[in-house]
């Protein structure tokens, strides 16, 4: 059981762990040992979300979430399995954390007087700055 928050946790059955070999430097153990974990989390299924944390998890997934309405994370940048499953975790964790805050509702402000007096006066000396560079008109 993967423990996100005091209210949410996610069941073993929601998570698959399968180990790859990782790619990149590392020697002869990145030849012989799978060290690299891809953890699928299936969120569409999952009843420990509610629905808007899930549209909100899949904003933020990106290119991450399947079709199928799963998560992928890859984590391979540790040499040891234990550490990149741990890595795996914890970033799944983290995303829905920030999936789980919901976002604060904006709330239409006005300008004031003294801006729009300020935004006018700015925007009239600028037109005079502009009047000045012309060249004087011909009186025939």
């Amino acid at each position: 059981m993967l423990r996100v928050t005091d209210a949410v946790s996610i069941a073993d059955w929601e998570l698959t762990e399968s180990f790859t070999r990782a790619s990149g430097p590392g020697g002869q153990n990145v030849n012989k040992v799978s060290t690299a974990v891809e953890l699928r989390f299936e969120a569409a299924r999952s009843p420990n979300l509610p629905d808007d944390a899930k549209a909100r998890l899949r904003r933020l997934a990106g290119r991450r979430w399947t079709e199928e309405g799963a998560l992928i994370i890859r984590a391979e940048a540790h040499r040891s399995q234990s550490r990149n499953r741990e890595d795996a975790r914890e970033r799944l964790a983290e995303l829905i954390r920030k999936a789980l805050e919901r976002p604060r509702r904006r709330i239409a402000t006005k300008p004031t007087l003294g801006s729009k007096r300020r935004r006018l006066a700015a925007k009239t000396q600028r037109g005079e700055v502009k009047a000045l560079r012309q060249s004087p008109a011909r009186d025939d």
